[in-house]
């Protein structure tokens, strides 16, 4: 079942899938509408003869255009798609090429343009000259005239499409909304008021030490997904714990510990196939259980706009607001713990995400390349900030005043500007007072 949901995900945000079932929409049309003229054409010609009434090389002609136009404008699509993929993979990064590839309007508009052409020949197929077996699909064909003008405005739809969708904001907005679903959808519980918050990032040692026997990898790949409903089965009839070795995202070698069970000797043939096909693998990362693989995305973006190459400051001053609304989803989520219980018996020992690494992905890289860019910097310190006033939890408090302490730092060493200086020094008095709001925050410890 999980290998049959990731092979129908894989399908639907395929390339080729949604031009395809809109090409076999195209064949079906224009089947109903022939057996419809054969029917029916006479009717319709008597009523409205200079609307249907078109001889067998009228309409060849017709239909000939048509198909021959919308080839050419699919070749055009085809081709301002790959330069879109060039352009957005060189000036910002190649781990977004994928969401482009899912574009459900650019699959959409190849299937229109595919369609119309497809419709056109079959509709080609069925006409035929001369008087006595002669047959003209006169609805069809005037419908097929219907299908071109609407591909005209679909072809300049889908121009306006591209030039939006390149621009930076575009693209950092839609990893963004992307990133905040699976946010949503991995930690839907929000945390109490109580300022102990937080507490479940922590994973208390185990009251015994334990045998471990290792699971390993069946082969090479990122981890896109982990079915716990399966783990915490197989541990309930084992009467076992598992424990994880690599958490989502993370990359496997074949051979290489998957994961550990507390067993007195190694496990079987069965257990080794189960566990393994607990883990899903797969050549790149995605946002199915892995949402901080879309602020790595992010992170990306403003890693290449403050490169020395590009000094795009303006883009990565976005990458680091989006970056905030990210976090200030996240700050009042609750975040599950790794362990996992059952009926009072600890049953799995799981590798997730932490507020904390969730931080230090969206701001230790960017702040190792930030170093003297004023604007940066004091954006961080305004996320910071907006994130702290969200969260009254002592712990996640301790992280993002860890955050503004190593700006300081960096700021420190490389602002040099008197006036600069003082412009960080003022906002910097602002992110500590409101830290200070949450007095909790100054003396706990993760």
């Amino acid at each position: 079942m999980h290998a049959l949901k990731r092979f129908w995900r894989n399908l639907r945000t395929s390339f080729w899938f949604v031009p395809s079932l809109i090409v076999v929409v195209s064949i079906a049309l224009a089947v109903v509408l022939i057996e419809a003229d054969s029917t029916a054409s006479d009717q319709w010609l008597g009523r409205w003869p200079r609307l249907f009434g078109a001889d067998a090389a009228g309409a060849r002609a017709m239909l000939s255009t048509i198909a021959g136009s919308m080839m050419t404008v699919v070749g055009i699509t085809f081709s301002m798609t790959l330069v879109t993929l060039a352009l957005t993979s060189s000036q910002y990064t190649s781990r977004i090429l994928r969401n482009f590839i899912r574009d459900r309007v650019t699959q959409v508009v190849l299937g229109v343009f595919a369609g119309i052409f497809t419709y056109c020949l079959i509709v080609l197929r069925t006409i035929r000259g001369g008087d006595d077996a002669g047959f003209v699909a006169s609805v069809a064909v005037s419908f097929g005239v219907v299908l071109a003008i609407g591909g005209i405005g679909v072809l300049i739809f889908f121009i306006h499409h591209i030039a939006s969708s390149i621009q930076a904001s575009s693209i950092i907005a839609g990893v963004a909304e992307e990133t905040m679903s699976a946010v949503d959808r991995l930690f839907p519980e929000r945390l109490g008021q109580e300022p102990a918050g937080g507490a479940s990032d922590q994973v208390p040692p185990l009251e015994s030490p334990q045998r471990w026997q290792a699971v390993p990898a069946e082969g090479n790949g990122y981890i896109e997904s982990v079915d716990n409903a399966l783990l915490l089965r197989l541990a309930r009839e084992h009467d076992t714990i598992v424990r994880m070795e690599r958490g989502i995202g993370g990359f496997v070698v074949q051979g290489a510990p998957l994961a550990s069970l507390a067993l007195e000797s190694p496990p079987d043939a069965k257990i080794v196939t189960v566990v393994q096909a607990a883990y899903s693998l797969t050549r790149h990362r995605t946002l199915q259980q892995d949402c901080a693989f879309g602020i790595r995305q992010i992170v990306d973006m403003a890693l290449r706009a403050l490169s020395p190459a590009m000094n795009d400051t303006t883009t990565a001053v976005m990458c680091v607001d989006y970056l905030t609304a990210i976090l200030a989803r996240l700050a009042a989520r609750d975040i599950p713990s790794p362990l996992r219980h059952e009926a009072g018996k600890l049953r799995i020992i799981a590798i997730g995400q932490t507020f904390a690494s969730l931080v230090a992905e969206s701001f230790d890289q960017i702040r190792g390349s930030a170093g003297g860019n004023v604007a940066v910097m004091l954006r961080m310190l305004g996320a910071l900030q907006t994130i702290a006033n969200l969260t009254s939890s002592p712990i996640r408090q301790h992280v993002l005043c860890d955050q503004v302490q190593w700006i300081a730092e960096l700021a420190d060493r490389t602002i040099d500007s008197p006036h600069d200086r003082a412009r960080f020094e003022d906002r910097m008095a602002r992110v500590r007072e409101a830290l200070n709001m949450h007095p909790a925050a100054q003396g706990a410890r993760p």
